[in-house]
């Protein structure tokens, strides 16, 4: 297709097309003249990635050429390659290493990790911006006297864990390797807040079956 053509069906306009291409968030097209290119569906669906990377996940443009080379780093295995590219998306701030509910945070996050036997994750353990987070955000609700130990995490760890087999499975029904990391990225971005509105609307249903929906008046 033509540059005309990406434009229309991604519904992105030309001159931003343009402008990603000088960034290197989409790759070139196929030379056809000294002004022209022709394009395909792999750059109709990077587009759609690219969109929804800046647009939807506010994430910079730097920030998205970083993970939009890890994706495309075919000289990785799949899950380093899946890896670079979700470590590369922003994080949140980070509490201090030294800070007495990190360290009590740490110690319960490593043991949630032994006892699920997730032991790619506990020997990765800090290096993952994941984990990190994790434990930034446990100290935090520690802190606020909201207990979040090893038996709180425990059953939503094993929920998530069914969770995650059933992303495995499905990017596994992409063709291509580049497409399956694509997959990955975009769910980062796209589907988790739809696992969190889920999580939300389940919460919502339950509290009414629970204690019912009557609203009291003075």
């Amino acid at each position: 297709m033509r540059l005309a053509e990406l434009s229309e069906l991604s519904g992105v306009s030309i001159p931003t097309i343009k402008y990603y291409l000088r960034e290197q968030l989409l790759p070139p097209g196929r030379r056809m003249t000294a002004t022209q290119a022709e394009y395909d569906d792999s750059h109709l669906r990077r587009l759609r990635l690219v969109r929804a990377l800046i647009q939807v996940g506010r994430v910079p443009v730097a920030t998205a050429r970083e993970v939009l080379a890890a994706v495309d780093d075919d000289s990785l295995g799949r899950t380093i390659r899946m890896g670079a590219a979700l470590w590369a998306l922003p994080q949140p701030p980070e509490a201090p290493e030294d800070d007495p509910a990190t360290v009590e945070a740490t110690s319960a996050v490593d043991r949630l990790l032994m006892e699920l036997g997730w032991d790619t994750a506990r020997e990765i353990g800090s290096l993952s911006p994941s984990y990190r987070t994790l434990v930034t955000t446990v100290a935090t609700l520690n802190r606020l006297g909201y207990t979040c130990g090893t038996p709180e995490l425990t059953p939503y760890a094993r929920h998530m864990e069914r969770v995650a087999e059933h992303d495995i499975d499905r990017l596994d029904t992409f063709p291509e390797e580049v497409e399956k990391v694509e997959a990955a990225v975009a769910a980062a971005v796209l589907h988790e807040p739809v696992l969190l509105m889920l999580r939300r609307l389940a919460q919502e249903e339950h509290s009414a079956r629970r204690f019912g929906l009557s609203i009291t008046r003075d």
